[in-house]
């Protein structure tokens, strides 16, 4: 990956408000996380890409770097889910539609009955329409997610109740 590559990356972070961004290519894998502004951090990169540039005020470490922190813990109507309930997370980082066109009705409402591998969103991501479907068979409870909304990698979309 080049340099221009990835200061389009670090542009594609900024522009959708991203603290972390993964991509891998034919070229090798990189992965960018904005670092604190008070504390300067310097870009690295994998070994098959075997770029650097100057100190910034974000941090890229290889994938392979240890993420030993520990996972946000859920709160408000996440922290309560029941037993039968289901949330639908962001395989990737991306745009969130619940529509295929603007005129277009939208995939599933709340309530909606939906069965498995049924699409359920759309994530847009470099250009890429990703269809997002159900994994198990259910009721729609909650759309976390406003159409049109930037989301990150893990980040809950859609609640579903399990038959």
């Amino acid at each position: 990956m080049e340099v221009r590559e990835i200061r389009a990356l670090i542009t594609l972070m900024d522009e959708y408000g991203l603290t972390e961004l993964e991509v891998e290519d034919r070229k090798g894998k990189i992965r960018l996380v904005r670092g604190s502004n008070s504390s300067p951090a310097q870009w690295e990169a994998t070994p098959a890409m075997r770029t650097k540039t100057p100190t910034s005020s974000r941090a890229a470490r290889p994938s392979h770097a240890d993420n030993s922190a520990a996972p946000p813990v859920a709160s408000g109507p996440l922290a309560e889910l029941a037993a039968n309930q289901k949330v639908v997370e962001s395989p990737m980082v991306g745009t969130f539609y619940r529509r295929s066109a603007p005129d277009a009705a939208p995939f599933v409402e709340e309530g909606a009955a939906v069965r498995k591998g049924q699409t359920l969103c759309i994530i847009e991501a470099m250009k890429m329409m990703n269809e997002i479907a159900a994994p198990v068979s259910g009721r729609v409870v909650r759309i976390l997610c406003e159409n049109a909304q930037p989301v990150e990698y893990g980040q809950p979309l859609i609640v579903l109740e399990t038959d």
